[in-house]
Order: structure tokens, then C-alpha cells, then sequence
């Protein structure tokens, strides 16, 4: 971490501890080389371009006032408005969220939708509140960032603890304070509000897709497969549905509640259904229960981390046997354990375009808000894989090219294009 000594750190970040952006500077770091003329503007890469930290004081259900810690931090607009999730955590940190702003950039960049990054968080355990709490934290917090957020600046989406019930709350706060209603502020909303078929399963089926793209540049047979998933919330339980569907054998399962295995392959169906009636994979009946260390060890050909960042990391990435690393979570690969992955000739599919389907179909529903006309799911099912395809494919031949990781690759295409923007626009004033 000590080369990021000489970036000019804001001053409310401590050098010492970067925590996830340090993360985010050393991947810019990676790909300044490659970015020619336009590396003249990359410490624009290095700094957010609006952040905003609130205070959200609610009337919890027994009378007294609680205050929570909010934030929404807008990381680059040269391509278009801001994008990205709102999370409900107890351990989000200014830091987490600026990173998660900027990887947006990139994510956005990489999968050419016309958006800017950005990204939201509270501080806070959202099952210690109640539904009325969690509606009171919700408005309040939306108040709070209306000033930066609408249709045409910054469109906030479901992340981690929050889903569409919030969204359509969050829509209705801005809607109500506007005197209009105006369903194109936030994406991932019911389908009752403007919201898009598609959409919930939209980000493990992009994570499917690119895993097959990728599984095809190094000869894997899909329907052969072995496949280790961590995380089954939306991402990793959509993903390894598709996976079941074409026959794959999903070997592993591990979420909050622990790891379970089957080497003759997981009843996919029976565990979503489990997990639905359950909270987690633990006590699933046709598989064997291991200790959670034990996962990352497991013979399998895909492995996908889709739960927090930080989870591959030097202490386990040594022992993976998987060929093909698909990252559904943000950031979950630390770039320690990128090189050690790399090095063992794992193929590792980063984040930035493995989990953009969620921003892509988050993109379609936006443009269905703008027209007040909807498409199938079927025809967006359709547009998301060419979107993936065609990103996963200009990725992977800036990689061949460069003769570099696909992450790096991912990072000079969007790079690039961001400051591409950045430079054609120029500085105002």
C-alpha cells in the first residue's frame, strides 16, 4: 500500500488503513500504463467527484430518536448520470462506499451503458428495525440525498439489505418531495411501479453468461462442469440455477449460515426452495455439512464468490482448484490474491463485468421509465446476454492483446473510455 503515499489522499481518509479503496488505487495503479495520452487525467479516476455524508435521525417504535450514518458518493458523470445500489449494513464505511462508486464507473464503462458510478449506504443492522422503522430510515435517508439524486443525475438501485420494497419507497419519498411522480429515479423497483421483468435474476445471469464465455476460451464443457458457490442470495442462487438447468453439477454451497457439499451434485430447485422457507443453506437434507475453510479447497472447475468483498484473499486463494474464478460479489478477490490466482493459471472474470447484468437490465428499465413502454422478458433476457456477450468479448481481447488478466483488460477498455469523455468534454470552468 505504500505507493498510494503519493496520490493526494483526501484528508478525511487515513493512509494507513485505505480499506477498500486502496483496493480501487492499486487497480488504477495496474492500468495507468496502457492508458497512453489519457493517463494525464487519471487522478480524476482517484477522486470521487461528490460525496455526501448525512446524518438519518429516525422515531424508532418505542419513542425514542436514533441516528444513523448515511452516504451517497458520486465517483465520475463524464458518461452519463450516477448509478448504483443503496446497502443496509452495520460495517459500511465511507471507504467501502467510495470504492463501490468507482468500481460502478468502471462496471458501466466496461459494459457501455451510459452511466456514471456511484453508490449509497447507512450504517445500520436492518434486522434489529421493524417494517415501520425500516420505512421511516428509508424516506428519511432519501430526503436526506434528494438534492443529488433523480431521473437524469444519480439512480439509486437495490444492493445489499435492500430490495425492491425499499426502492419503490425511496421512489415514492423523491416522487412526493418533487410533486410529481417520477418512477426513473431508482431502478429495481416492483413491477407495479415502472419496475422490469427480469431484473431480479438479471445479475446471476450475466454471471452465467460470462462463465460460459470464459469456459469456451479455455475449452470447458459447461454441462460437465463442477460448480463451488458462495453466496445464495439473489446472485449466487439465480447463477447456479442456470448452471443446474444445463446440467452442471453444483458441488458446494456456502452462505451465512454455513457450507454444505454433494460431489454427485446439489438439488439446485429443493435448495432454492430450502433456503426460501429457511434463511440459509444450513440443514439442507441431500448434503453433507463442512467447515467453512474447507470450501475454498474443494475440487471444482467454476467458482463463484457472490456474497461480500475481501473473500479470496492470501491466506486461501493458494488453495483453489477451481479453473475459472466468476466474481458475482464486488471486489471479492484482493490483489494479493489476483497474482496468486493468476500465477496458478486460474482465468479469473472480474467483477466488473461478471455482476454487470444487474446494471445492464437496471439500464433497460430506466429507458422502459423514460418511454412508459415495457418489453418481454424474454426480449430482455435476449438484449442482457448480446450486452454481456459483446463486453465480455471486448474485454477479453484487450487481454490477449495486452497480454494481461482480464480484470487489467476490463480496466483499460473502461478507463479509457471514461477519460476518453473525460478529455472530449474538458474542464468547466
Amino acid at each position: 500500500m505504500s505507493s498510494h503515499v503519493t496520490h493526494a489522499l483526501p484528508s478525511y481518509l487515513d493512509k494507513n488503513h485505505l480499506g477498500p479503496w486502496g483496493i480501487y488505487l492499486e487497480q488504477v495503479d495496474r492500468v495507468t500504463p496502457y492508458l497512453g495520452s489519457l493517463a494525464r487525467w487519471v487522478e480524476t479516476l482517484k477522486r470521487p467527484k461528490r460525496t455526501l455524508i448525512v446524518d438519518v435521525p429516525i422515531e424508532l417504535d418505542d419513542g425514542t430518536i436514533a441516528h444513523y450514518e448515511g452516504y451517497r458518493v458520486q465517483h465520475n458523470l463524464s458518461r452519463g448520470p450516477g448509478k448504483g445500489g443503496v446497502r443496509f449494513h452495520q460495517d459500511v464505511t465511507l471507504s467501502e462506499v467510495m470504492a463501490l462508486s468507482a468500481w460502478m464507473s468502471v462496471k458501466t464503462a466496461a459494459a457501455n451503458v451510459p452511466y456514471g458510478g456511484a453508490k449509497g449506504g447507512i450504517r445500520v443492522d436492518p434486522r434489529n428495525l421493524s417494517r415501520a422503522e425500516l420505512e421511516r430510515l428509508t424516506r428519511r435517508y432519501t430526503s436526506e440525498i434528494n438534492l443529488i439524486i433523480g431521473p437524469n443525475q444519480d439512480i439509486p438501485a437495490p444492493d445489499v439489505n435492500t430490495n425492491a420494497q425499499i426502492m419503490a419507497w425511496m421512489m415514492d419519498t423523491y416522487s412526493m418531495n418533487k410533486g410529481v411522480t417520477a418512477t426513473g429515479v431508482v431502478t429495481g423497483k416492483p413491477i407495479s411501479l415502472g419496475g422490469s421483468l427480469g431484473r431480479t435474476e438479471a445479475t446471476g445471469r450475466g454471471v452465467y453468461v460470462t462463465a460460459c464465455e470464459a469456459a469456451r476460451d479455455i475449452g470447458l464443457n459447461v454441462a460437465e462442469s463442477k460448480v463451488s458457490v458462495q453466496g445464495f442470495g439473489n446472485v449466487g442462487g439465480t447463477a447456479a440455477r442456470l448452471f443446474h438447468d444445463v446440467g452442471a453439477k453444483v458441488v458446494a454451497v456456502q452462505d451465512h449460515t454455513g457450507t454444505i457439499v454433494n460431489e454427485f451434485g446439489l438439488d439446485v430447485p429443493a435448495l432454492l426452495a430450502h433456503v426460501a422457507e429457511q434463511g440459509g443453506v444450513a440443514g439442507f437434507a441431500n448434503a453433507q455439512s463442512i467447515d467453512n475453510d474447507a470450501f475454498w479447497s474443494l475440487e471444482t472447475d467454476i467458482l463463484i464468490p457472490a456474497a461480500l468483498e475481501g473473500q479470496i484473499t492470501e491466506r486461501n486463494a493458494g488453495q483453489i482448484t477451481a479453473r475459472i474464478v466468476v466474481e458475482g460479489a464486488n471486489g471479492p478477490t484482493t490483489p494479493e490474491a489476483d497474482d496468486i490466482l493468476t500465477d496458478k493459471g486460474v482465468v479469473i472474470v472480474p467483477d466488473v463485468i461478471a455482476n454487470a447484468g444487474g446494471v445492464t437490465v437496471s439500464y433497460f428499465e430506466w429507458v422502459q421509465d423514460f418511454s412508459s413502454f415495457f418489453w418481454s422478458e424474454d426480449e430482455i433476457n435476449h438484449r442482457l446476454e448480446r450486452i454481456m456477450r459483446d463486453a465480455y468479448s471486448a474485454v477479453s481481447q484487450v487481454a490477449r492483446d495486452h497480454k494481461v488478466t482480464l480484470r487489467t483488460a476490463a480496466f483499460i477498455v473502461a478507463c479509457t473510455r471514461i477519460l476518453q469523455a473525460r478529455e472530449v468534454r474538458g474542464l468547466y470552468p
